[in-house]
């Protein structure tokens, strides 16, 4: 297992997910473009989690824990955007879930936080 490589793995699909979330954000798809947004932080934490214990990540997609397991410390205001982002990625697992869609102007400034913590994220690296 090459650690490295499996941290370049998550870092450039995290980035490519952050592409993704805004395309479908901009076309108006928002449920789906939440959706991306919390695999962009996902992960990111994921290289994170590979870095600091050098093995191979957990089956989690429980943003809360992996940042517990990366050994990351966020600021309260950045917890209460991950719980947000938590509601959005059950649609993608259980279609019957059936989520608040927030406004345009909403989900615009969630992609928007969604880029500055995953910048925050490269940064740590």
């Amino acid at each position: 297992m090459n650690i490295e490589k499996l941290i370049e793995y998550w870092i450039n699909a995290s980035a490519n997910d952050v592409n993704t979330a805004e395309l479908l954000i901009n076309n108006d798809k928002y449920l789906n473009g939440l959706f991306f947004c919390h695999l962009v932080i996902e992960k990111a934490i994921k290289a994170h989690v590979v870095k600091n214990t050098q093995q191979m990540l957990p089956k989690s997609h429980n943003l809360f824990f992996l940042f517990e397991k990366a050994n990351l410390k966020i600021e309260e205001k950045d917890k209460y955007f991950l719980g947000i982002l938590m509601k959005y990625q059950l649609e993608g697992r259980y279609p019957d879930y059936d989520p608040f869609i927030p406004s345009k102007t909403t989900v615009t400034e969630y992609l928007i936080k969604t880029k500055e913590i995953f910048q925050w994220l490269k940064e740590q690296l």
